[in-house]
């Protein structure tokens, strides 16, 4: 039996290995709802245009509504021989209508079709992740501006650096995020074109308004070739891009979460809400929610170079090849929606543990560098000559078993005669962190004001522009 979708070139139906591997229709069924916004444009624009009939564009566009009624309340039958969501469609338009049906494909393709709805699809879940991303945001601003003044220790290496504070430290992933969703943005305002109208590969004859089509599905204007309309998945390759930077710095915070939940740490602690227990050890609380996050970045990140290996070697203009660009999207963007929803609720969910924090803070000699400071500022030492002074003065320390702080004037003096009295302000956890004003430092003053600085930032309006049909 022939194909009546392929046309009268083909005699047969496909083969099943051939039906198995062509058929997409399992995942771009997904993309039903952009599929008739597209498909509800393309048929306003023909009656306009005058390209088809008022008659028929009612009808099309009563049997679209009724399609979409079947969808949503899963009465629609999806066939695997009719490959994907468009020909699905199609073909239950034409049940619903008759001949009728067959005028909606006029001036327009599959393949730009398919451009249409994928970035519509992309466009959508960026709009959902920005908002998911703000909402992470606010989690970190609540835990930063309660716990602006929380000492705990910095650290380089995983070793004791210098005091910082708990809020100065979330609020280094504020910047993070807030660095993802200007990724996001910017991928957004660069995939927002219409490639509508640009038919298979080299545009149509039919006198039709692409601009008109572009307005009514939310984009800023219609793609400017036709070639390139239907050939890139630049925009998924850009949205996946930053997809995987931002699930990096998700990971990244997972794994603190998780050093931080152990007992040799425990600076914090997580409810059972996003924490499990042990089958065999009855006093664990394991962090499954964090090392979840941490390890989804691998399927973000895989979806990238899935889709950067699928298209780096397809000449201009569409190839087949491109039908496996949506299932790793369609994988990755949700997966990172689900693990910033994860990371708001243990960031709302956690409880730091402050005396743990500042014990922690004072170990490993982390008010070093302020004596160093404190002597180039009042001895007039050069920087490295005070660092040499510095490092035999912990060693005094180190072999006596004490912190800086705990020695006496006296014996720093014995190291160099140029201490006095007033070293003492600044050999504290506590001074070391509240002197530490220049602009971006930990000082809780800072972390403060930084927190009102970004609650003003998060109360703009959020983008909009969701495809509309």
């Amino acid at each position: 039996m022939s194909n009546r979708m392929w046309g009268g070139r083909f005699e047969s139906g496909p083969d099943a290995i051939m039906e198995e591997i062509n058929a997409s229709i399992a995942f771009d069924k997904a993309l039903f709802a952009q599929d008739l916004a597209g498909s509800r444009a393309h048929c306003r624009m023909l009656v306009a245009q005058s390209i088809i009939g008022k008659e028929d564009g009612e009808a099309i566009l009563e049997g679209l509504d009724a399609i979409e009624a079947e969808i949503r309340d899963e009465s629609f039958t999806f066939s695997r021989a009719l490959e994907d969501i468009h020909m699905n469609i199609e073909a239950r338009l034409a049940e619903m209508i008759g001949p009728a049906a067959g005028r909606l494909h006029t001036a327009r393709s599959r393949n730009d079709q398919v451009a249409t709805d994928f970035r519509l699809w992309v466009r959508d879940a960026i709009d959902t992740i920005d908002a998911a991303l703000a909402d992470l945001q606010l989690a970190f601003l609540d835990k930063a501006e309660e716990h602006a003044a929380t000492i705990m220790p910095g650290f380089t290496h995983l070793q004791t650096a210098q005091p910082v504070t708990f809020g100065h430290h979330l609020m280094a992933y504020v910047e993070m995020i807030g660095r993802d969703r200007g990724r996001f943005a910017d991928a957004r305002e660069r995939l927002n074109e219409s490639p509508l109208g640009a038919a298979a590969l080299a545009g149509t004859a039919f006198p039709i308004d692409r601009f008109a089509t572009a307005e009514a599905l939310g984009f800023a204007r219609p793609t400017a070739n036709s070639l390139d309309s239907v050939s890139d998945r630049d925009f998924a390759l850009e949205s996946l891009a930053a997809a995987s930077i931002c699930a990096l710095h998700l990971s990244r915070l997972a794994e603190e979460i998780v050093v931080w939940c152990s007992a040799p740490f425990s600076f914090v602690q997580l409810s059972d809400k996003f924490t499990t227990g042990s089958s065999i050890m009855p006093q664990k609380r394991n962090p499954d929610a964090a090392e979840l996050v941490r390890a989804k970045v691998g399927r973000i990140l895989g979806a990238l170079t899935t889709l950067a290996t699928v298209m780096k070697g397809l000449p201009l203009a569409y190839s087949k090849d491109m039908q496996e660009d949506k299932e790793p999207v369609f994988d990755a963007l949700p997966t990172l929606s689900l693990c910033v929803a994860a990371m708001t609720g243990m960031m709302r969910d956690l409880v730091p543990n402050e005396k743990a924090m500042r014990r922690a803070a004072g170990q490993g000699y982390s008010t070093a560098t302020d004596l160093a400071d404190w002597l180039v500022r009042e001895g007039g030492l050069p920087f490295r000559e005070a660092h040499h002074v510095t490092g035999r003065v912990v060693a005094l320390a180190s072999d006596s078993g004490r912190a800086l702080d705990q020695l006496t004037v006296e014996e720093m003096k014995a190291i160099d005669d140029r201490i006095d009295e007033r070293v003492k302000g600044v050999l504290s956890v506590a001074k070391s962190v509240a002197s530490r004003t220049s602009y971006g430092g930990t000082a809780p003053k800072n972390v403060r004001n930084q927190v009102k600085r970004w609650r003003r930032r998060l109360d703009q309006k959020p983008r909009s522009g969701r495809s509309r049909g």
